[in-house]
């Protein structure tokens, strides 16, 4: 089989290019696009769309980065809209809770949300229209409904205990009890109030207003720690991205609390070797880039936190010389054994991502989620907005970086990319996924840049996962003797279906600035189309 055999056609355009991880919400974004709207815009309804339409990956009670670019002062930022854990929650409050680690569900996991004051601070900030505006395009279909589908369904499944136990999320996704059938119209009435509040009070209506009064009685009800304060305090950041040097082009993400610097690593590593110069589909490329993953990953799992109560030696780990001393580690022939992290953040596969170029050659990647299917599991009952358990990423070691402390922003596995050449962007992408995306980034990088994969070919691709337990996903795509050649050289290989969904939902948008002209290549693993004109 050919590496690069695809089942979807590249799509192209000439103006502008929009690919999420679902055809309304694409759809969404590319109506912004057309009736005048900028990629900010069009991002920011897409997401919207998204917080609907895909309520089991993200939502108004989750978190959000977002890389954007300016063509008209040629500028890239970071927006940072994670949000922080509570003023009273403390290690010590967890502890005397009986707590040994953040639980994976419940009013405990939860941070303060970050979504709604983020897509209110880019639109502020780059936007042209206003939330208002872009919230009528998600609107009709919480209120009127959508129809169900067969991932949706999947992880209702999946998580049904869970939903059973919250009377509202009960309501809402299991009505009767019973999961609903591909097909079936989902109808969220409480979330299209939410929306309507949203448009008439702005984000204070989360904030300052009803929204957030609602939680904070849901919080209060259930023991939770949030406060009025914790709610009204909230701010976004805006960032100079971290960036990388590789074979001509500036790989950017952003900083910590962000887990984009193993991306960054990783790529520093394979700098030093030649991947062209071996077989794209080969043990051995594959045995490189999980060992420098592993490598990578230990440095992330070590030091990323929120550098605002303790520092990250952000320089020292993309140092060149760090990465040649890494690489240099590296036997060809064997793998190495993974020393376990002192704390697992586990979960997280559940996120959304997508991505905008618009005519005036503005860019935008914008990733958001509630961490793990349904985030906490509980659903603010007056409003429809399930919460993120965004506090899963917080340790209870009292001697970790990483470690719970009130106002502090948790480890983030949510990371942006966009590689850009001269300067400018020139590769737009990124991937859903948890501990996979920098994985799926990097396979993406290495395909566009080394092997000149286009962008539909970089996303079908065959791909491979390495997991914090040391065994390596890999899927069946790839020939067998690469998979037998991984298993020589020591790797606990777990062969997967073709388009395993756990291989995220990549997405890419390629800039030919010399002919004008923007790709397109968007994940069949789960739902992700393009529309460009």
């Amino acid at each position: 089989m050919n590496h690069f055999t695809t089942h979807r056609p590249l799509l192209m355009s000439t103006q502008w290019m929009v690919t999420t991880d679902h055809p309304l919400a694409t759809q969404a974004g590319a109506g912004v696009l057309e009736v005048g709207g900028n990629a900010v815009d069009a991002a920011v309804a897409a997401n919207l769309v998204m917080t609907t339409v895909r309520p089991h990956m993200c939502g108004l009670g989750g978190d959000l980065f977002m890389l954007i670019y300016t063509a008209s002062n040629d500028k890239l930022e970071v927006l940072n809209a994670s949000g922080r854990a509570p003023s009273s929650a403390t290690r010590e409050a967890y502890r005397r809770q009986g707590y040994r680690e953040v639980p994976e569900t419940g009013i405990h996991a939860v941070t303060v949300p970050g979504a709604i004051a983020g897509w209110q601070a880019a639109l502020e900030r780059y936007g042209s229209l206003g939330l208002d505006t872009l919230l009528a395009r998600a609107l009709p279909y919480a209120r009127d409904g959508f129809p169900v589908y067969a991932e949706l369904v999947q992880f209702i499944r999946e998580r049904r205990e869970h939903l059973l136990a919250d009377a509202a999320a009960r309501e809402t996704f299991l009505p009767g009890g019973r999961i609903p059938r591909v097909g079936q119209r989902l109808v969220q009435p409480r979330l299209a109030e939410s929306y309507v509040a949203l448009m008439e009070d702005g984000p204070d209506a989360f904030h300052r207003g009803r929204l957030g009064e609602a939680l904070l009685t849901f919080s209060a009800g259930r023991g939770g720690f949030l406060t009025a304060a914790d709610l009204d305090a909230h701010t976004v950041n805006w960032q100079r991205p971290i960036t990388t040097d590789y074979r001509g082009f500036t790989i950017t993400t952003a900083p910590p609390n962000s887990q984009g610097i193993a991306l960054l690593m990783q790529a520093n590593m394979l700098a030093h070797c030649d991947p062209a110069a071996m077989a794209v589909d080969s043990a051995e490329l594959v045995h490189l880039m999980v060992e420098a993953k592993k490598l990578a990953f230990a440095d992330r799992d070590a030091f990323v936190c929120d550098p605002d109560f303790h520092p990250v030696p952000v320089a020292n780990m993309l140092r060149p010389e760090v990465a040649s001393e890494k690489i240099a580690r590296i036997d060809p022939e064997r793998a190495a054994a993974i020393d376990p992290p002192r704390d697992v953040i586990r979960g997280g596969e559940d996120t959304v991502y997508l991505t905008v170029v618009d005519a005036a050659g503005n860019a935008v990647v914008l990733i958001q989620s509630l961490f793990e299917a349904f985030g906490a599991c509980v659903m603010v009952p007056a409003t429809g907005m399930l919460l993120h358990n965004r506090a899963r990423g917080f340790t209870l070691q009292a001697d970790h970086p990483n470690v719970l402390a009130p106002g502090k922003r948790p480890y983030h596995t949510l990371h942006p990319a966009m590689i850009l050449r001269g300067g400018r962007p020139a590769i737009l992408l990124g991937s859903p996924g948890a501990d996979g995306q920098t994985q799926t980034n990097i396979q993406l990088a290495i395909d566009l840049i080394d092997f000149g994969a286009d962008a539909q070919q970089a996303n079908e691709a065959p791909r491979w996962r390495s997991n914090p337990d040391g065994s390596l996903m890999i899927e069946n795509r790839f020939p067998q003797k690469t998979i037998e050649g991984l298993v020589t050289r020591g790797h606990d290989v777990r062969v997967l279906e073709a388009y395993a969904t756990i291989m995220g939902s990549s997405q890419v948008i390629a800039i030919d600035h010399d002919n004008g002209v923007l790709q397109a290549g968007a994940d069949p693993r789960r739902q992700a189309y393009a529309i460009g004109r």
